[in-house]
């Protein structure tokens, strides 16, 4: 069975300059894989720079934020690593990536934890941060999903966020469904213009 842990994972280029992207890292041995798909810019910059900081984190409008355009989010330098973590992190992981399996589509990078530290207490679960997370796995993969399934996943997360959520939870649910919606809104255009075309033909 494979263990993935939803993080926000920050790199930087040869610039110093610091990319931050939501991604689940996978548990192999005594170590841990980044897997982002190519073309990227996490991929680009560990190609670069082959350190990673993995944060933990569970504000959810950074996840939210990062896929919906939002990525300018605060960062903190960490001593003896190029890469800085995230100002919201509750703890973070310093990875350094010892191997690399390439891939077309995904190629794993096999890291070592460098270094750890822990910023800020863990206040408890919030059944409306997970249905965040959940609805942000699910617009990272709109193009890959059935409306009808789509529609489902969010009509059960809903009562989540409905039932549990806060200030924070709504705006980042608000966010994710402007992208849904967004997305909806462009395949009924699709399809009205292949009807249109079929029709003049």
């Amino acid at each position: 069975m494979t263990y993935i842990r939803e993080t926000i994972v920050t790199t930087v280029d040869t610039k110093g300059v610091a990319h931050i992207a939501p991604l689940g890292i996978i548990q192999q041995d005594d170590g841990w894989v980044i897997a982002p798909f190519h073309p990227s810019k996490t991929l680009e910059n560990l190609a670069a720079i082959p350190f990673a900081i993995a944060n933990y984190t569970d504000d959810m409008l950074v996840f939210a934020g990062c896929l919906t355009g939002r990525k300018d989010w605060p960062t903190v330098a960490v001593k003896n690593c190029p890469v800085p973590r995230l100002e919201s992190a509750l703890s973070h992981s310093v990875l350094k990536v010892v191997s690399v399996d390439d891939d077309a589509l995904r190629p794993r990078h096999f890291c070592k934890v460098v270094s750890e530290a822990t910023h800020a207490p863990f206040t408890g679960l919030n059944r409306a941060k997970a249905a965040v997370l959940e609805l942000a796995i699910l617009v990272s993969r709109l193009s890959m999903l059935p409306p009808d399934k789509i529609q489902a996943e969010i009509a059960y997360l809903t009562i989540a966020i409905e039932k549990t959520g806060g200030p924070d939870e709504h705006q980042a649910w608000s966010w994710l469904m402007q992208k849904v919606k967004d997305h909806q809104d462009a395949a009924d255009s699709k399809g009205k213009s292949a009807i249109h075309h079929g029709g003049d033909i």
